[in-house]
């Protein structure tokens, strides 16, 4: 368990701003602001998916911002998403500092027929992330999908 102690007013709004960067991340997922959630990222950022936690290799690589706007763009694929943000850690080393935090995101989706299913999935967020011009963008987002789940939805 983490050991608490006092911490500097500066350190606790490091680590405010880090939380909020993560949860608008996920606002941005849902409301489609492909946009927004691209400038959550450095220029030079790599985006790593691994379908299987537990693979030593990525499902998908991506470097650079620009390259986030197909991946981004994938949710539109979805009649609608809710990503509900968990717990999250966050280590911090100046301008720098690394995260995990836990997300459930539900994705339903509508056939033609009109048949509703719902896939929700288990994902852990391993982040480094570095300060730049007085605001925390991701320097690197690892997406790592623990368990999925796919079911039948009602209205």
């Amino acid at each position: 368990m983490a050991s608490h102690s006092a911490i500097s007013p500066h350190e606790a709004a490091d680590r405010l701003a880090i939380r909020e960067l993560i949860d608008t991340y996920a606002r941005c997922a849902d409301r489609r602001d492909a946009k927004g959630q691209m400038a959550l990222f450095t220029s030079d950022t790599r985006f790593l998916v691994f379908m299987d936690a537990t693979a030593a290799e990525p499902t998908q690589e991506l470097h650079g911002r620009d390259s986030l706007a197909p991946v981004f763009d994938n949710l539109n694929t979805y009649e609608t998403t809710t990503h509900f943000n968990g717990q999250s850690t966050v280590s911090l080393d100046g301008d720098r500092a690394t995260a995990e935090s836990y997300c459930l995101a539900h994705h339903l989706s509508v056939d033609g027929d009109g048949q509703r299913s719902l896939m929700i999935a288990s994902i852990r967020y391993l982040d480094e992330l570095v300060k730049q011009d007085g605001g925390w963008l991701f320097a690197e987002r690892r997406l790592m999908v623990d368990w999925t789940e796919t079911r039948p939805s009602v209205a």
